[in-house]
């Protein structure tokens, strides 16, 4: 979770949204316009000045029960407003985990 003071120093560059994880399964979630969350980041809030970013953060990080560790995560705006994520951490919490976890038998 971003501390206090750490929101102060929020700059944004580009199109971003609000991701944490789902309490009950850990599932990636993303903040969404209607004060939610959702799996889906087609569905998130996508903000693009420091000031609305610090507002879903807060508002996100206040939401304690639908979701744990809220942070800001750049996306990538495509043709036809598709939002994709916007670096390889992003990519990777989307996707799911990079190694194969099953035993060997």
């Amino acid at each position: 979770m971003t501390s206090p003071l750490e929101q102060k120093k929020i700059r944004i560059t580009g199109p971003s949204v609000v991701t944490a994880n789902r309490t009950w399964d850990g599932a990636v979630v993303y903040r969404t316009a209607k004060q939610g969350w959702s799996t889906e980041l087609s569905d998130s809030a996508v903000v693009s000045t420091s000031d609305a970013a610090r507002a879903l953060l807060a508002e996100a990080t206040a939401d304690d029960v639908g979701a744990v560790g809220p942070y800001i995560a750049p996306v990538e705006l495509k043709d036809g407003g598709k939002l994709k994520p916007g670096n390889l951490r992003e990519h990777i919490r989307a996707k799911g985990v990079t190694i194969d976890l099953q035993v060997p038998a």
